[in-house]
C-alpha cells in the first residue's frame, strides 16, 4: 500500500521500508520502530508517568492525535492519554510526578497537568451516549480500550499506544486508523451518520483534518456530510470559528474550504464563500470568482516567510465576497464589479462578527478586503507622492500583508498582462521605499500633538482638537513633512477661517 504524502515523507525507519520508501502498515515492528523513533524525546515524560499508572494497577496509553502526530513525525508538546484508572486514581497517580494539576475536566474523566514542558491530558475510558440534540455527551466511564477507541471521530485519531513502566511500547489499532493514515484518507470508526448525528462538529473536523494533514474523505464521510450538513446549527459559532481557523492555518486550506463548499456545510455559517460559485451567464463573461478565490489563498500562502499568517490567509479566501452582489452587465457584453471591495468590507465585517471574531481581527480583515483594489489606480496613471502616503498611511501595520495580498490576486493567464501588473507594483514598492529614506512614512502623524494644539488654539479637550489635528495629518498626507513653525501658520490660517 503507498502511503499518504506525509506519512510517505518520512525517513526510512527499517530494513522492512521499500525502495519506493513505502512502510508496509501491516509491519507492527516497523510500526514499533518508527514509534520510538518519534516518542524518544518526551520519554522523560512518558516513562515514569507509565510507571507510576503500573505500580497502582492501571495501564496507560497514548491515544487519538498524539499516535497519530507521532506517526508522521510532528509530535508536538500536547499529549493526550487514556487509562482504565477512574479519575481519583489519575490525580493520585499524577501525584508530584507533575509541575502543576488542572483537574476542571475532572466531571468529564479529564486530568491536565504538566510535565517537562509537556502539557498532559489524561481521561477515563468513555462510552458516551448522545441526546441528538446537543453535541455534549452523558458521560459513561468505559471498561476497555476498544470501547474507547470507538467512540472517536475518526479512525486515523483511534489509534493507541501503550506506554509500559519500562519504557517499551504496545501499539493498538482495532480499526485501522494505521490503514486509513497510509493510504490518506479520514473515515470514521462507526457508521458517519452515527458519529456526526452524535456530534455534528466532527464535520467540520473532517474538513479542518483535510487541510491539517493534506488527506481526503472517504466517500461515505463525504456523502454523510453532505446529507447531514444542516446539523452543524447546533454547534456554537464558538467552535465552529476554532475549527475555522485551524482548518486556515493547516498545511492545504484550499482543499479543506473546498470540502466545505462542495458538501454545503459552508452555507451555514460562512454562506458568502459558496456565494462566490456565480451562475455562468453568455452575456456577462468573467472569470470562475470562487477558484479564483482559492487560486489567491493560495498564491497568498506560498508568500509566507514566518509560517501561516491567519489574517492574510482569510483576507485573500474573502477578498472578493462582495463580487456577487455588484456584479452587472457591461454594454456589449462582460461584467463589471464597482465598489465590490467596499461591499466585500461590509460583508467581512458582519460575517466575522457573528462568528464572533475578535475586534482586531475584524478589523484587519475588514481593511485588507477594502485596499486591496485600491493598487489597480496605479497602473492606470503614476502616483503622486501623497497618494503614495495616503496607501501606506491607510494600510499601517497591514502594508506587508496588503503587499503579499495584491499580488496574490493576479491570477490572470495572459502572461503580458502579468507581467506589466508585477512591474507596476514593483515600481509601487520602490516608490515606498524611497519616500521612507526621505521621511517616515511607519507614522504619518502631523507636526503638532493634541497638547500644542489646545494651546496654540485656546481650545479644551473636545472635537474641535481632533478636527484641528485631523487637518493637520491631511496637510502632511498632501505635502509631506513639515517643520513645526510652518504647521503652526497652516493651523492658524484654517483656524481663522473656521471662525468667518
Amino acid at each position: 500500500m503507498v502511503l499518504s504524502p506525509m506519512l510517505a515523507r518520512l525517513t526510512p525507519v527499517s530494513e522492512e521500508t521499500t525502495a519506493d520508501n513505502t512502510l508496509s502498515v501491516l509491519d507492527e515492528a516497523a510500526v514499533l520502530r518508527r514509534l520510538d523513533d518519534a516518542l524518544r524525546p518526551v520519554q522523560q515524560t512518558l516513562q515514569p508517568l507509565a510507571a507510576s499508572f503500573a505500580a497502582r494497577g492501571h495501564k496507560l496509553y497514548l491515544v487519538g492525535g498524539s499516535v497519530r502526530d507521532a506517526l508522521l513525525d510532528r509530535l508536538g508538546h500536547d499529549l493526550d492519554f487514556t487509562t482504565d484508572a477512574r479519575p481519583d486514581a489519575i490525580l493520585a497517580a499524577l501525584g508530584t510526578l507533575t509541575d502543576s494539576i488542572w483537574d476542571t475536566g475532572i466531571a468529564y474523566g479529564t486530568v491536565s497537568g504538566e510535565h517537562d514542558h509537556n502539557q498532559l491530558e489524561i481521561t477515563t475510558f468513555r462510552s458516551d451516549t448522545y441526546d441528538g440534540n446537543s453535541r455534549n455527551p452523558e458521560v459513561q466511564f468505559g471498561d476497555t480500550l476498544s470501547g474507547d477507541l470507538i467512540r472517536r471521530d475518526f479512525r486515523i485519531n483511534a489509534m493507541a499506544c501503550e506506554v509500559h513502566a519500562d519504557g517499551s511500547y504496545t501499539f493498538h489499532d482495532p480499526l485501522g486508523g494505521l490503514e486509513d493514515l497510509a493510504a490518506g484518507l479520514i473515515d470514521t470508526p462507526d457508521s458517519p451518520e452515527i458519529s456526526f448525528g452524535d456530534d455534528p462538529l466532527r464535520m467540520l473536523r473532517g474538513a479542518r483534518f483535510v487541510s491539517q494533514l493534506d488527506m481526503d474523505l472517504s466517500d461515505r464521510v463525504a456523502t454523510a456530510m453532505t446529507a447531514m450538513a444542516g446539523e452543524i446549527t447546533r454547534i456554537s459559532v464558538e467552535r465552529i470559528a476554532h475549527e475555522l481557523d485551524r482548518l486556515m492555518l493547516g498545511l492545504n486550506p484550499v482543499k479543506g474550504v473546498d470540502v466545505m463548499v462542495s458538501t454545503g456545510l459552508c452555507d451555514y455559517f460562512f454562506p458568502e464563500i459558496p456565494a462566490l460559485q456565480l451562475t455562468p451567464d453568455e452575456h456577462m463573461r468573467h472569470k470562475d470568482v470562487y477558484r479564483h478565490s482559492l487560486q489567491v489563498l493560495q498564491q497568498a500562502i506560498d508568500q509566507e516567510e514566518d509560517g501561516p499568517d491567519l489574517v492574510l490567509r482569510w483576507a485573500a479566501l474573502i477578498h472578493d465576497i462582495g463580487k456577487p452582489d455588484t456584479r452587472a452587465a457591461k454594454p456589449g457584453g462582460g461584467v463589471t464589479f464597482y465598489q465590490h471591495e467596499s461591499v466585500g468590507a461590509k460583508l467581512a465585517r458582519r460575517r466575522f462578527r457573528a462568528l464572533k471574531y475578535s475586534k482586531r481581527m475584524i478589523s484587519d480583515i475588514n481593511d485588507l478586503v477594502f485596499l486591496h483594489m485600491r493598487f489597480h489606480g496605479y497602473g492606470e496613471s503614476e502616483w503622486t507622492d501623497s497618494a503614495v502616503r495616503r496607501y501606506v498611511a491607510d494600510a499601517g501595520d497591514l502594508l506587508p500583508k496588503l503587499h503579499k495580498l495584491v499580488r496574490a490576486d493576479v491570477t490572470t493567464r495572459n502572461q503580458r498582462k502579468a507581467a506589466r501588473l508585477a512591474r507596476a507594483y514593483d515600481n509601487l514598492e520602490q516608490r515606498i521605499a524611497e519616500l521612507q529614506e526621505q521621511e517616515s512614512l511607519a507614522q504619518v502623524r502631523p507636526a503638532l500633538d493634541g497638547n500644542a494644539i489646545m494651546k496654540l488654539l485656546d481650545l479644551r479637550p473636545g472635537p474641535e482638537v481632533g478636527q484641528a489635528w485631523a487637518f493637520l495629518k491631511e496637510l502632511r498626507l498632501e505635502e509631506g513633512p513639515m517643520e513645526p513653525e510652518e504647521a503652526t501658520a497652516r493651523l492658524l490660517q484654517w483656524w481663522e477661517q473656521r471662525q468667518q
